[in-house]
């Protein structure tokens, strides 16, 4: 009986368990926990998680690729929506579908929010070369500091795909503990008083001032950028469908069907490279802590630029939470900041004001990203 037992032990793959393995397990569970008990970004962190869980188990036939005529496994196929950079776009389509452009454009001024809050990405750049970094490994690091997952992504796989596994996790890591991580630093650089200044209401925008934006975005932003040109045509083409009246149908579509589907099988991507070999390294600590610093420095740039503004023209003030909002984090950023300014003033609104800064973000983030690749890319 015991000899059978013994038999039957060694035709189970445990031997192949290896202790990398069972830490990745415990990453994983972690993951899990943030996202299904804490509610942190579980869109995001439960596919990346499951896909972290899976590659750290002895499985067969699920990454191998095409061998002597014999069909690759399941992930090696899905996995080219990343390294095609089919995925990273269609993510913009649905992000695009479910912005509203209106707050930037009613108060263009927050489009300088959202160029400062990009600090981070360059401040990081230049400590990611010292730390050891190349300068194509710097600029895929710095980029975690626009809390943008899918640019992220689009930027790695083309400049450092060695690295996009760690560049992934502290992305989307960043983006879903937003609420813990800005609030303490919108309190370090603003005072109650700036917390509590009511910005104006907004004019309201009209269709065709939207359409315009779309279209003369997209010209522009091929024409500055463009190695990022996929990225910025998804987006507009996204919000033109939102905006447009004419295409409910596939506006929809790109708000639920394409971006929940497209955003399972990305995370899920994401988690099969997350393997322990790869992913228990000194690198990926020192990506980690980059990231954090990255993320901590683009909230700051915002909130300082828009205190610089308010010195430039003091009859207009802007409520400096809302430069937290120009990380890409969209919207969560903003969520965060209605939060934090009802915290001293429960009635003051700034949701909408925060949007124009959290979508220009977005924006800002694909046009470093396009730079970092025009210049580095060989």
């Amino acid at each position: 009986m015991m000899l059978s037992i013994i038999k039957l032990l060694h035709l189970l793959p445990l031997q192949q368990v290896s202790w990398q393995m069972a830490v990745m397990w415990i990453i994983a569970f972690i993951l899990l926990y943030l996202a299904v008990y804490r509610g942190f970004e579980p869109l995001l962190l439960v596919p990346i998680a499951f896909g972290a869980l899976i590659a750290n188990l002895p499985t067969h036939g699920m990454i191998n690729p095409p061998i002597d005529g014999r069909p690759g496994g399941l992930f090696y196929y899905i996995s080219k929506g990343i390294t095609w950079e089919i995925f990273p776009p269609l993510v913009f389509l649905g992000v695009g579908a479910l912005s509203d452009f209106g707050p930037l454009i009613a108060n263009p001024r927050t489009l300088l929010l959202g160029a400062a809050a990009q600090l981070g990405i360059c401040v990081t750049f230049i400590a990611a070369v010292l730390l050891g970094f190349s300068p194509d490994q710097a600029a895929s690091v710095s980029i975690i500091g626009g809390a943008d997952g899918p640019v992220a992504i689009f930027t790695s796989n083309k400049l450092s795909p060695e690295l996009i596994a760690p560049i992934s996790i502290s992305a989307y890591l960043y983006i879903s503990l937003v609420p813990l991580i800005q609030p303490p630093i919108m309190r370090m650089f603003t005072s109650k008083q700036e917390r509590r200044i009511r910005m104006k209401s907004l004019r309201k925008v009209s269709r065709l001032e939207k359409l315009l934006f779309c279209l003369i975005i997209t010209i522009a932003g091929v024409l500055i950028v463009p190695d990022a040109s996929s990225l910025i045509t998804m987006l507009m083409l996204g919000n033109f469908l939102r905006e447009c009246g004419v295409t409910d149908r596939l506006s929809h579509a790109a708000q639920n069907e394409i971006i929940n589907g497209v955003t399972i099988f990305l995370g899920v991507c994401v988690g099969i490279t997350m393997t322990g070999v790869r992913f228990l390294t000194i690198e990926t600590l020192k990506i980690v802590f980059i990231g954090a610093i990255a993320f901590g420095i683009s909230t700051a740039g915002g909130i300082l630029m828009a205190k610089l503004m308010n010195r430039i023209d003091p009859k207009n003030p802007i409520n400096p939470l809302i430069g937290a909002a120009g990380v890409s984090a969209v919207p969560m950023s903003a969520r965060v900041v209605q939060m934090e300014g009802q915290r001293e003033d429960k009635n003051n609104y700034l949701l909408m004001h925060a949007m124009g800064p959290n979508v220009s973000g977005v924006i800002g983030t694909a046009v470093v990203a396009g730079y970092f690749i025009a210049r580095l890319m060989k």
